[in-house]
């Protein structure tokens, strides 16, 4: 678990950012996309009063990091569970408020690198997926249940791909004489499909496979009901971090945390009342990247964006 494939992202400026939240005796971190532990285990072991509650939704990760967690005791909570439910794993682990919180979206280095979950066109295997192997469809039964006009819609919107429709007209011509249900089919009708002069640097398939496995996962609603339920669970001075690792998801943090960072008070009001103030203050300018030192060691640094917000004041 300490190669470089596992090498958490930016994890020193996750913990820089979260130190001042999460270094109090008692305090309380949600690692709401525990994977295999590594942002977790690293706050832990810097932190020695801090109890994480580790949130994931893939059972064999979960238990892949609980095992590896394991010496921290009762310091480690983890719980099975998509990160939009943050408040009933909260309750129920008779929790009110946290200290902070932090995500670490996308699909998990664990997913991408055991070939038959079906998340990588690089390696063949069964389309399926699913985070959670125990729930919901795959997306082999996506290919094959969905319309053309419903598959064209997923690979604009999930996967911003400009050959849409194309690729799902192709998509119904081909499971009509055999199912689709392993990459290497998907790989090829999508191959086959990219006019030469429409080819990108990459594989053709690339945005396809994006937009499938957020489909699959309804990962963009969860986000947009995760992080509310997130914020809203911070105590006052209580830190959020972020790391985003493609588009739509950063749109989704850097509204979120727009609107929550301005006044609401009416144009032209003299004084502003509290109840208009912002809730949160940002920490960081923009959006930040991993360095140039982490990017040639840690390929999968590469895309990142990372957001982080500190809370200001209770809301009503």
């Amino acid at each position: 678990m300490t190669d470089q494939k596992h090498t958490p992202v930016m994890l020193d400026r996750c913990l820089e950012l979260l130190e001042p939240a999460i270094a109090a005796p008692g305090a309380v971190l949600i690692d709401a996309t525990l994977g295999l532990g590594g942002h977790t285990e690293a706050a832990l072991t810097r932190f020695p009063e801090l109890t994480v509650v580790g949130l994931d939704r893939d059972t064999d990760a979960l238990a892949l990091a609980t095992a590896r967690l394991a010496p921290f005791g009762d310091r480690f909570r983890p719980v099975h569970t998509v990160y939009d439910r943050i408040r009933d794993a909260l309750d129920g682990l008779g929790i009110d408020r946290v200290n902070g919180v932090l995500f670490d979206l996308g699909v998990s280095s664990m997913q991408l690198d055991e070939a038959e979950r079906g998340f990588a066109y690089a390696q063949d295997a069964p389309l399926d997926m699913r985070m959670d192997r125990t729930s919901g469809q795959t997306a082999a039964e996506v290919l094959a249940s969905y319309p053309e006009s419903a598959l064209r819609r997923i690979f604009e919107r999930y996967g911003e791909e400009r050959l849409a429709p194309r690729y799902a007209r192709r998509i119904v011509e081909a499971r009509m004489l055999a199912p689709i249900e392993r990459s290497d089919q998907l790989n090829r009708i999508i191959a086959d499909a990219t006019p030469q002069a429409a080819r990108r640097p990459g594989h053709p398939a690339k945005r396809v496979y994006q937009a499938l496995r957020i489909e699959v996962n309804a990962e963009l609603a969860a986000l947009e009901d995760a992080l509310p339920a997130a914020l809203d669970a911070l105590i006052v001075g209580g830190r959020i971090v972020v790391l985003a690792y493609q588009s739509l998801e950063d749109r989704i943090v850097k509204r979120e945390f727009a609107a929550r960072s301005r006044s609401t008070a009416p144009a032209g009001l003299p004084v502003e009342l509290p109840e208009h103030a912002p809730e949160l203050r940002l920490l960081v300018r923009g959006a930040e990247q991993a360095d140039d030192a982490e990017r040639a060691l840690n390929p999968r640094a590469i895309p990142v964006r990372l957001r982080a917000a500190q809370r200001l004041r209770e809301v009503a």
